[in-house]
């Protein structure tokens, strides 16, 4: 059955801010303050914040700043039910519209590239190539051979392998490139385009990389001490599969790799920060492609910083 959604409006209204940025830069502290001076809600684009059982590990803003600013899409789904870019964009496009009739300012808030590139470009056929998870498919084909890189694609996307001849590999290799961005396959996306609804007015956060590398390093410390590893035992105790992708994600797969006796707690603290390091890289990588978002510094004063938005 098809989902209903609310009309969306596309009354021209002024552009909504959109704050992304790299994990670890504080995108969260800054959409609350913002939204303190506007009277803003804060639409989340954290592709695990949605989620009801992921909170040290998907750095989710405190219970306070929750109760002090409505916020959405989060903690709205359990894990393990399906959720996608195509029906965030939906469905945050039908909440913003919400909002507006309340008077109120919607402030989309997160990192999560390709939710955000399909509410503020719409709804495209697939998602836009990544030089990195290509590159890594193309490793990986080169060590496993076509035969097996096509059966993988087989096993996650069967309709697009049938129409694919096994020895074409750059077809193969963009069919598995969809699937790892998006979790969905490639065949989902025929699709017509569906335009946003709204115009976006988007900031990036920036900070030069020693700093905001310790900054991540800093918040992975502190996501241990808040019990990081007493969420993952809970979440082992709904004896969901270690495949979803919300688990296979960062702070969450190097926590049940320890847990299952594949390394040390000091090796576990470290793939953390290592891999946050590089997807943060990869974060910064993605968003230079759009020469229309403006970059904001990070490195003033919080007050200074919101100013910037409002000029």
């Amino acid at each position: 059955m098809t989902q209903a959604f609310p009309p969306i409006s596309f009354a021209p209204i002024a552009p909504i801010h959109v704050i992304t940025g790299p994990t670890g830069i504080g995108k969260s502290a800054i959409g609350i303050a913002l939204a303190k001076r506007l009277g803003g809600e804060i639409v989340s684009a954290d592709s695990r914040q949605i989620y009801k059982e992921l909170t040290i590990g998907a750095a989710k803003p405190s219970n306070g700043d929750l109760a002090r600013i409505p916020h959405h899409f989060i903690d709205e789904l359990n894990l393990g039910q399906p959720y996608s870019a195509g029906l965030f964009a939906r469905q945050a496009s039908a909440r913003i519209g919400e909002i507006i009739s309340r008077d109120r300012i919607p402030i989309v808030v997160g990192g999560s590239t390709l939710y955000l590139h399909a509410l503020v470009h719409g709804l495209s056929p697939s998602p836009p190539s990544d030089p990195e998870v290509r590159q890594a498919i193309e490793k990986r084909l080169a060590h496993i051979g076509t035969d097996a890189l096509y059966e993988q694609l087989v096993s996650v996307d069967p309709q697009s392998a049938n129409t694919m001849d096994p020895s074409k590999t750059a077809r193969v290799v963009r069919a598995l490139e969809v699937y790892e961005l998006s979790q969905q396959p490639l065949s989902s996306f025929h699709e017509q385009f569906i335009p946003p609804a709204y115009e976006y007015c988007v900031s990036v956060l920036t900070l030069d990389r020693p700093t905001l590398y310790q900054k991540i390093e800093d918040r992975v410390d502190q996501m241990i001490d808040d019990g990081l590893l007493n969420e993952i035992r809970q979440i082992q105790s709904l004896h969901l599969s270690p495949k979803l992708p919300a688990l296979k994600s960062i702070g969450y797969q190097e926590p049940l790799g320890y847990l299952d006796g594949q390394y040390s707690r000091e090796k576990m603290i470290e793939l953390i920060k290592r891999n946050s390091r590089r997807y943060a890289k990869r974060q910064l990588t993605w968003f230079r492609r759009y020469e229309s978002y403006r970059r904001i510094s990070v490195e003033n004063q919080l007050e200074v910083i919101i100013d910037k938005f409002l000029q």
